[in-house]
């Protein structure tokens, strides 16, 4: 009876030094639902044997690796350990990669892609022949599932993370070769796709990024002097789903120009669809931009998992792709669809969608961004080399935890306070929202006049109307609020410049002049600010 109370006395014990040891780490990863050691583990005893073997480590050594702000650092041997007990209960990952790699060596006899061949629509000329575009997708497959096999087998051993960062390039390639060689039948197009997806989230999302253990910096979760945390998981999850969202029309679109489906849905604009999808614009390019736009949407849908709530600190560079996927090249999308009637002359419901999902992910994102270059730039001024800050992220200027944040399996009980967590950072003032109003009106003014959509004075309407809202929208977000002074250009453009104009309206122009002046005016107020941003508060004016 002694032994049994004495061992229950021990196990209490054992639970409150590990709670200690979580609120002394603040928001170390290590500690809340079991880190970066139970990333991939998914069976209960297997679970409970790396808990205890994560607490045993933290007791034995707890005072022996002490740093000056009190945080816990572990020694090479014991990341080591980790690092071994973790490639252990994750084996299956590994042969996962090998058996997808065998599924891609014999696709090209199971499916057969010489047969079924469509050609793309629009009557588009491709840089390859009909032969060449199987061969090259064959060939593709075979060898990419041929160096799967080898780099699967490789990474069994643990501590081999150039081969696993391989195979993650190669489900990268997967993805990318449809594109390029325009894959001759749907087959091949779905089976590489879904493949190569399956091989990014094997390699580097269900176990974690490749020997992370090694070397990840444990530490605060929410930036210094913010109020909340841009990573967290509900700011993520609604970037997510807006991705997936993206991925889903993107890949319609795509399917068909590569011909794989004859009739480009579109409930308001009859035609305009194919019209858009089949136009010299959309031919200009080596590749199908539907489908290029659905490969971006699966690097943001996946990449949205990648990496702890604290990846603004531990995953710098991360954040950084991340970022050139939704910022840059997410503008570069929205400005070719807005620029459709233009050079079109036309309209797509879903190109205008596709944006419409886009353009509230820049300011979601940007605020993630800028809470890694607020790290790197008070690393750099710490003394800290940024090279390895930039690649294996850099150590906490504090220890704090997220304690604001909701859970996200919280959704099907919460969803309101989990959605309101999701966009934190952002903020709706009135005059933006009305700008937002206006710029759509501006956008089909000249419908309403009765003027032809190739006419000058409706292109400016178009772009200034289109550009007003995209423009409005994306300054909604709070640490870029000061964006919403480009609303003033765009203002005075489409208030003074159809009055130079002789075939544009008397009628349009005072409507243009009307919504541009009020436009600027209301471009001058900035807005309510609702959180905190550290060193960028200064910059939200």
């Amino acid at each position: 009876m002694e032994d049994k109370e004495k061992n229950k006395g021990n196990s209490r014990q054992g639970n409150k030094n590990a709670g200690k040891g979580s609120n002394n780490s603040g928001s170390s990863d290590q500690h809340k639902g079991g880190g970066m050691g139970m990333r991939g583990v998914t069976r209960p005893m297997a679970e409970k044997k790396m808990k205890n073997h994560s607490r045993q480590m933290m007791d034995n050594k707890k005072q022996e690796h002490q740093q000056h702000d009190g945080h816990m650092m572990k020694s090479k041997d014991e990341r080591m350990q980790m690092l071994h007990m973790h490639h252990m209960q994750t084996l299956w990952v590994y042969w996962m990669l090998i058996i997808l790699g065998a599924w891609l060596v014999v696709s090209p006899l199971t499916f057969s892609y010489g047969k079924g061949v469509v050609e793309p629509g629009g009557g588009r000329e491709l840089w390859l022949s009909l032969n060449q575009r199987i061969s090259f997708m064959a060939w593709s497959d075979i060898l990419s599932g041929l160096a799967l096999i080898f780099f699967g087998w490789r990474s069994l051993t643990p501590n081999r993370p150039v081969s696993v960062w391989v195979a993650c390039l190669i489900g990268i390639w997967l993805n990318m070769a449809p594109v390029i060689f325009w894959a001759p039948n749907a087959a091949a197009y779905i089976n590489d796709t879904l493949v190569g997806a399956l091989v990014i989230g094997l390699t580097i999302l269900i176990p974690g990024m490749p020997n992370m253990i090694m070397y990840m910096k444990m530490g605060s979760e929410v930036p210094q002097g913010w109020s909340y945390n841009p990573s967290s998981w509900p700011q993520r999850w609604i970037m997510i789903v807006m991705g997936f969202a993206g991925w889903v029309v993107s890949r319609y679109l795509g399917a068909f120009q590569l011909g794989y489906i004859d009739h480009a849905w579109d409930p308001f604009f009859g035609e305009g669809s194919r019209l858009v999808l089949n136009s010299n614009m959309s031919h200009m390019w080596p590749v199908s931009d539907g489908a290029f736009g659905a490969f971006a949407y699966t690097l943001e849908f996946l990449m949205g998992f990648m990496g702890s709530p604290s990846r603004w600190r531990t995953m710098p560079w991360m954040v950084f792709v991340f970022g050139i996927l939704v910022i840059p090249l997410g503008m570069v999308h929205i400005f070719l669809v807005i620029s459709q009637p233009v050079i079109v002359g036309e309209w797509c419901t879903l190109c205008l969608l596709a944006a419409a999902i886009m353009l509230p992910m820049i300011p979601l994102e940007f605020d993630e961004v800028i809470a890694m270059g607020q790290h790197m730039i008070k690393a750099k001024k710490r003394g800290d080399n940024l090279w390895q800050v930039f690649w294996k992220g850099g150590k906490p200027f504090e220890q704090n935890s997220d304690e604001r944040s909701p859970k996200l399996m919280q959704l099907p009980q919460k969803p309101g306070k989990v959605f309101m967590a999701s966009i934190w950072g952002m903020s709706f003032p009135w005059t933006l929202v009305v700008s937002a109003g206006l710029g759509i009106g501006l956008m089909f003014a000249p419908a309403a006049f009765g003027l032809e959509t190739k006419a000058t004075p409706s292109d400016i309407f178009h772009l200034a109307g289109s550009l007003i809202v995209v423009v409005s929208v994306i300054s909604m977000g709070e640490v870029v609020r000061m964006g919403r002074y480009l609303n003033v250009l765009l203002a005075l453009a489409v208030a003074v410049t159809p009055w130079f104009l002789s075939n544009s309206p008397v009628g349009l122009n005072i409507t243009g002049a009307i919504a541009g002046l009020i436009v600027a005016a209301l471009a001058i107020p900035r807005g309510a600010k609702t959180e905190n941003y550290g060193l960028w508060d200064k910059y939200v004016k």
